[in-house]
């Protein structure tokens, strides 16, 4: 009789404490779910903007910078020329399609002589540009 009233009180056989119960281990599973749900949101919402079709490094100076972007003109500094999805002379008749546009974003390299720049300004304004502005970075 003493075996099972060691029984009852809550102990195992021969009258030892039974072990304790381990705590279950918190599911990291609703936690992945979420981190993958919020990967494809802001993958979705992501705007992924084209690298640009000419490395330019443009010249410095005090001004603001210019805005750039796919729409700008971009020259190399070896005179390649780059508009949208126009390249070399290809640019001439997709400038010509500019609807009614202010002025024309032109990021032209630190290095394209100058001569070469105002040639350039010449044919842009004999295509119909009218305004131009130079991208630079602050000094």
């Amino acid at each position: 009789m003493r075996g099972a009233r060691a029984f009852d009180r809550g102990g195992g056989a021969l009258g030892l404490p039974r072990p304790a119960r381990r705590r279950a281990g918190e599911s990291v599973v609703p936690m992945i779910n979420v981190v993958f749900l919020l990967l494809i949101f802001f993958l979705m919402t992501a705007e992924i903007a084209p690298p640009p079709p000419l490395e330019v490094a443009p010249p410095a100076a005090e001004a603001p910078p210019a805005p750039g972007g796919e729409a700008a003109l971009h020259v190399a500094a070896d005179g390649r020329l780059a508009y949208r999805d126009a390249r070399g002379e290809g640019v001439w008749p997709a400038l010509a399609d500019r609807e009614g546009e202010a002025a024309l974003p032109l990021r032209a390299d630190a290095a394209l002589p100058a001569a070469e720049l105002a040639r350039l300004l010449g044919r842009l304004a004999a295509a119909g540009v009218g305004e131009v502005d130079l991208a630079v970075v602050a000094r």
